[in-house]
């Protein structure tokens, strides 16, 4: 059970100094995750379809969402495990929320990397990786697999 658990450990340390390596090649650091999350936030704050859909769900809790999102990002890129989170369940249930928002939101992430991102390369990790999450919130929030069903379907 000792060795199991040492090498688990052994694992996830690989893992994580992998992804830092990568992120470290691509120019990311802690220092970027954060000018991301707060130049992100602040231009969807200013948005006139993200902002009020936002600001209606955290209202006077900004900078704990601001604290959370970093953590995000670092865990998605380091793979560091800093975020523990469930961000479906977060999203269910927001008043505004619509799948049409998706590509507003991934419309303004591009902007922003596109302002930002230190190199190409960070530029198409973060946004490839965004345009994964918000298909898999997309898909969890809004799919409805009875609309697929061929029977359904008229000719």
């Amino acid at each position: 059970m000792e060795h199991d658990l040492q090498a688990r450990a052994a694992h996830l340390a690989g893992i994580r100094e992998k992804a830092e390596a990568e992120m470290a090649r691509i120019g990311i650091d802690a220092a970027f995750i954060d000018r991301l999350v707060d130049t992100f936030y602040g231009r969807v704050q200013a948005h006139p379809r993200l902002g009020p859909v936002f600001d209606g769900r955290l209202a006077g809790r900004w900078p704990d969402h601001m604290e959370k999102m970093k953590r995000f990002w670092s865990s998605v890129a380091f793979k560091n495990g800093a975020y523990g989170g469930k961000p479906v369940q977060a999203h269910l249930g927001v008043e505004g929320m619509a799948a049409d928002l998706f590509p507003e939101w991934l419309s303004l992430f591009s902007a922003t990397l596109a302002d930002i991102a230190p190199s190409e390369a960070a530029k198409d990790w973060f946004m490839a990786t965004a345009e994964r999450i918000a298909k898999s919130l997309t898909l969890s929030l809004f799919y409805n697999p009875a609309l697929d069903d061929p029977a359904r379907k008229t000719v």
